[in-house]
């Protein structure tokens, strides 16, 4: 979920250097000292900068990753000039996406190699992405002695004027004259953002432990990151720049660089002291694509999608500042012994462009997989007829199969074993319906999707996939019997990814169940393999490691023809929510591979009547929705909420500032308590009625009576006319 993000905060928003492939060891790498070149922005001090250079072993790993990429990928697109001109522009991105570092004419001065990129990645020349990145290393120096500069001059707080942190749709500045006013607004931008938050107490202890001055914050800030980018070596930068030529091909293509892929495994086994959630770094940022289930970070009950972190730090230690820094290094940080205990700093999504940092505590774990398991409950509502109508509600958080077990051929857990265990409780306590609860479920498992989703078809078509060859493959019901063929509901969100559409597919196409939730699913169709270039290595004569390449190979279908990338699965009857005003799903990604369609395959109807039964559900559910004061009070957040991410400046009077905050907080304050009625707990929530304060699975559950009423009429009527 993982992506994408429009709340860039201003508090501590600073360079926005993009490194999103996690760092590696070092390499082989020569290394030598050069003068920092003479510029307009001339250093107070010249100090010797290390200037990266290339060796043979890193142009030969560019080269492989070059011809996988293009031979192997779902998109069969050769390197050729195309692809050269999109590198080019998405390396500079890539090291610089807030435009705080290069100008227009640093840009310019390398289109002379635009077109010969392609060329010299089969050659072995990776030296494009050095030359780049030692001029970065060279403009960050001279960054460093304008910061001394301006603190030397001070600021004057109260006249108006405004600051733009998140410069990623602006275009570069021209030349150093303009650059040096967006740094001086920078720099006296991140001077008020400390100044307000000296302030708060609680915030002045907790997170920046009041050991500097405002001033001696942003300088050390600086140190910080000059410090973390110098000491990067060739296979770090060599990382930078063939993800760059990965994400162009789309986004879930990758490089990942030794100590990458190693982090890779470990966040795949679960088997790590971590919070528990999915972590992406967007323009130089921490975000948070989703909460693992069962993870530590979901049991705090205080991240969301979308918040931002920019500090983390240990028991009786200084936080360190994460912004810009990789993301490898970041879940270093956050790694660590079991149930220690690690502080985050966090922005919050919620309160938009004028977000104050705050300070959360999560205890480390590995995710709970028994919270990760299905679990089922039975809720009970009154219909319009003034009956009790008992309901079973099964909660799946992901796809899930003990493959090793199953190899053995021994009794092996799974989400389908499960799932029908549940069912089976639910039919001997009399329910009359089943909702089934995919909200912010990832995927999984796709033999599990496929074998869930034979539980509720007696046999047919579950998913189609398309391969790079153009073939396609339909795989089918594993058991063609039904295992409950009773009314059945969807619920789903923008989070609900991979494997859920698959299955939400499948019910939506059989006109099996109905779905209801978010304005549409997650919206990833695609198929990810990893090749490990070490195989490669003997007959080039190197020695390993050299990382892996991980690239789109496939593209799932639904039986109807319709693929599930970008668009994903559209529910029949749409809740308002939160994610609507969140840049969170495939279609906000950079690349993304498109939506498009392949024939159908032949499948049955359910249900031919469920086209004119859903806009009857429609019309009822508006108007309770309509009726319903807590649906009101909802959609007056999610507007509040939309308007915070369309604030994208900020004053840099401080009067101005103080007034916006507090004004802003006071909504902040409401919204928070609304937004947890939107979050997902795999807790059953009940007031002291025994109600569900759950307000989504609260209206799902009068859908569901409707949709039975409806179907009951229906039935009757059909009676009657025969008779």
């Amino acid at each position: 979920m993982p992506n994408t993000y429009k709340s860039i905060s201003s508090f501590l928003a600073t360079t926005a250097l993009c490194l999103s492939a996690s760092a590696v060891e070092l390499s082989s790498t020569e290394a030598t000292i050069i003068p920092v070149p003479a510029t307009s922005l001339v250093p107070v001090e010249k100090p010797e900068i290390k200037q990266l250079k290339s060796t043979n072993k890193l142009g030969s790993i560019g080269k492989l990753t070059a011809t996988i990429i293009s031979n192997q990928h779902y998109n069969q697109q050769p390197i050729n000039d195309d692809i050269s001109s999109e590198l080019f522009d998405e390396y500079f991105k890539t090291l610089d996406p807030n435009k705080i570092y290069f100008t227009q004419a640093d840009v310019d001065g390398f289109n002379g190699i635009r077109l010969q990129l392609d060329n010299q990645l089969i050659d072995n020349n990776v030296n494009f992405a050095f030359d780049v990145y030692n001029l970065l290393l060279r403009r960050l120096y001279t960054y460093k002695s304008f910061v001394v500069k301006q603190i030397d001059k001070g600021f004057d707080f109260e006249i108006d004027e405004t600051y733009q942190a998140d410069r990623s749709k602006l275009s570069r500045a021209e030349d150093n004259l303009e650059l040096e006013e967006i740094w001086r607004k920078k720099i006296k931008n991140e001077i008020l953002s400390y100044k307000l938050l000296e302030k708060n107490d609680k915030e002045k202890k907790s997170v920046f432990h009041v050991t500097r001055t405002p001033l001696e914050k942003v300088l050390h800030r600086t140190d910080q990151h000059i410090k973390r980018l110098s000491q990067n070596e060739g296979l770090d930068v060599l990382e930078l720049y063939l993800l760059s030529l990965t994400k162009i091909y789309d986004p879930h293509s990758t490089y990942m660089a030794p100590r990458t892929q190693k982090d890779f495994d470990i966040n795949m086994k679960l088997s790590f002291g971590g919070i528990g959630a999915v972590l992406k770094s967007e323009d130089g940022y921490t975000a948070i694509v989703r909460l693992i289930p069962g993870g530590p970070a979901e049991g705090e009950g205080t991240l969301h999608p979308d918040d931002r972190i920019i500090a983390v730090s240990q028991d009786q230690k200084e936080p360190v500042n994460i912004v810009d820094m990789p993301l490898s290094k970041v879940v270093e940080l956050i790694r660590g012994e079991k149930l220690t205990k690690v502080h985050l700093t966090i922005l919050e999504s919620s309160q938009g462009v004028n977000a104050l940092p705050k300070v959360i505590t999560i205890v480390r774990n590995t995710v709970k997989l028994k919270d990760s398991e299905a679990s089922g409950k039975i809720e009970t509502i009154t219909n319009d007829a003034g009956q009790d109508m008992k309901f079973g509600v099964i909660t799946l958080p992901s796809f899930y199969m003990d493959f090793q077990a199953a190899m053995r051929k021994e009794d092996y857990k799974s989400s389908t074993k499960d799932v029908k265990r549940i069912i089976e409780g639910f039919k001997k306590e009399g329910i009359q319906g089943i909702i089934f609860d995919v909200r912010s479920n990832g995927g999984g498992s796709l033999l599990e999707a496929i074998s869930l989703s034979g539980l509720f078809i007696s046999s047919g078509p579950i998913v189609q996939v398309k391969l790079p060859t153009g073939s396609i493959e339909v795989s089918e019901d594993p058991v063609p019997t039904v295992f409950y063929d009773g009314p059945l509901l969807v619920l789903m969100n923008k989070l609900s990814a991979s494997a859920s559409e698959i299955f939400a597919g499948a019910m939506k196409d059989y006109n099996r169940a109905v779905l209801v939730g978010d304005k549409s699913t997650h919206g990833k169709g695609t198929v990810q393999t990893i090749f490990n270039l070490d195989k490669l290595l003997p007959y080039w004569r190197l020695k390993p490691p050299a990382g892996s390449v991980k690239f789109t190979n496939a593209k799932f279908y639904r039986i109807n023809g319709a693929s599930t990338q970008k668009k994903g699965v559209i529910p029949d009857i749409i809740f308002p929510s939160f994610t609507d005003s969140m840049e969170i799903g495939e279609a906000s990604l950079e690349h993304a591979l498109p939506w498009d369609t392949i024939p159908a395959a032949k499948h049955s109807d359910y249900n031919k009547d469920m086209a004119g039964l859903l806009e009857t559900l429609k019309v009822k559910s508006i108007t309770r929705r309509d009726a319903s004061d807590e649906f009101k009070k909802l959609i007056k957040e999610i507007v509040t909420y939309d308007s915070l991410q369309g604030v994208k400046q900020v004053s840099l009077n401080i009067n101005t500032r103080r007034e916006r905050y507090k004004k802003e907080k006071e909504l902040q304050e409401s919204q928070k308590k609304v937004m947890n009625l939107e979050k997902k707990d795999l807790k059953e929530k009940k007031d002291t009625s025994g109600e569900t304060k759950d307000l989504y699975l609260k209206e799902s559950l009068h859908i569901l009576s409707d949709y039975i009423d409806l179907e009951s009429v229906a039935k009757q009527t059909v009676l009657n006319t025969v008779q």
